[in-house]
């Protein structure tokens, strides 16, 4: 008789974890669903295969009560999905160190307390695996998401080196990368960060520039449902396969990447950022 797997999903009170959390469920998992402050959907909805547990991914004590909440409740954890995180567009220079010290806090902190709380209770199943969620931005860079780009490339560097170390206790680390999903969201998110980070005057033509280019993104919308596909695909992935590129605009920056001369990279990315366009204006 097959084993029912359980998973621990990280960020699942809206959007992708939510989702994802759906999708394990409906698919046979046990799942941990984790988020600030429970409210009992996704419970609602699988009883008999989700658990809704509190978890801030900054609160080393809070992760250790959901894994351990999640093992009393299914047996054990077969493996974790950091999805949680957040972003900010913002100028740089004038980016809160308060705002900095936040995403880092969630996006990388966060996404190392989960995996060394998670390690001990995988080691103890005789293996697993770990699903971290970066972004496109974790390939190439973009303007005004300095700091979240930054995060998410941490990110990349550290389950890369992962998958290499952990293979030794035979916990398998996956990563993936999906493209702007629902982007027109970018015109309130850049709008909420000019009012947290103001603008500074010498920049406001070019950040009105640069997010114009985000609202008048040249790919279409990387859909969430392909995304969560991704990330089932690789808990499930037995091979050495470390990433999954999700979207046409993060399949167009892997290949300008990995594929072209550094010139043509970056000959490319300014035209998709609207920094060629910058250039013939200033």
């Amino acid at each position: 008789m097959t084993k029912t797997k359980t998973i621990l999903i990280t960020g699942c009170s809206s959007g992708l974890g939510k989702i994802t959390a759906r999708h394990f469920a409906a698919n046979g998992w046990s799942v941990i669903a984790t988020m600030r402050k429970p409210d009992g959907a996704l419970a609602g909805e699988y009883p008999e295969r989700i658990l809704e547990a509190a978890l801030d991914v900054a609160d080393p004590a809070s992760i250790e009560a959901a894994i351990q909440a999640g093992v009393d409740r299914f047996g054990g954890l077969d493996a974790v999905v950091n999805n949680a995180g957040i972003t900010m567009v913002s100028v740089f220079e004038a980016t809160p160190d308060e705002a900095i010290h936040r995403i880092f806090e969630t996006n990388v902190f966060g996404t190392m307390n989960v995996i060394r709380q998670a390690l001990p209770h995988l080691r103890r199943r005789g293996g697993g695996t770990i699903v971290n969620v970066s972004s496109g931005v974790g390939i190439a860079a973009v303007p005004l998401l300095s700091i979240y780009v930054a995060s998410k490339q941490a990110v990349e560097g550290l389950t890369e080196s992962l998958s290499y170390e952990l293979e030794s206790q035979n916990v398998r680390v996956k990563l993936i990368e999906p493209g702007a999903m629902l982007a027109t969201n970018f015109v309130g998110t850049g709008m909420a960060a000019s009012q947290a980070a103001p603008v500074p005057a010498g920049y406001q033509a070019y950040f009105d520039h640069a997010l114009q280019s985000m609202v008048d993104y040249p790919f279409p919308s990387t859909a969430e449902q392909s995304v969560v596909e991704a990330i089932f695909d690789a808990a499930k992935d037995e091979s050495d396969r470390l990433r999954y590129v999700v979207g046409p605009d993060v399949e167009e920056y892997a290949r300008l990447r990995w594929s072209t001369s550094e010139e043509q990279y970056l000959a490319g990315m300014r035209a998709l950022t609207g920094q060629t366009a910058w250039r013939g204006k200033a």
